[in-house]
């Protein structure tokens, strides 16, 4: 035995008929309160700091590798000339 059965209704009315609260207005005061919140936080960044945030030892790792690099090179050439002479 098969029985099949369509409910026709709004999400509204199901809710309600299962007896689930109505979280929309909780999720549209969050959505608010979220959007000052970033709102805030957008104006009070600078473009300097922003850079910080997204790379914070980028650069400096960067100059790390280039000295060490030199560092290496200028040892190597010392060592090259030393042993020829």
């Amino acid at each position: 035995m098969k029985i099949h059965v369509d409910v026709d209704c709004t999400p509204e009315e199901a809710r309600s008929f299962l007896g689930l609260p109505d979280v929309a207005p909780m999720q549209a005061a969050l959505m608010t309160e979220l959007e000052k919140r970033m709102m805030a936080n957008l104006q009070a960044m600078e473009p300097e700091q922003l850079f910080k945030t997204w790379l914070p030892a980028g650069l400096q790792g960067w100059e790390q590798l280039q000295k060490a690099f030199w560092t290496r090179m200028a040892s190597g050439a010392g060592e090259k000339k030393e042993g020829k002479q």
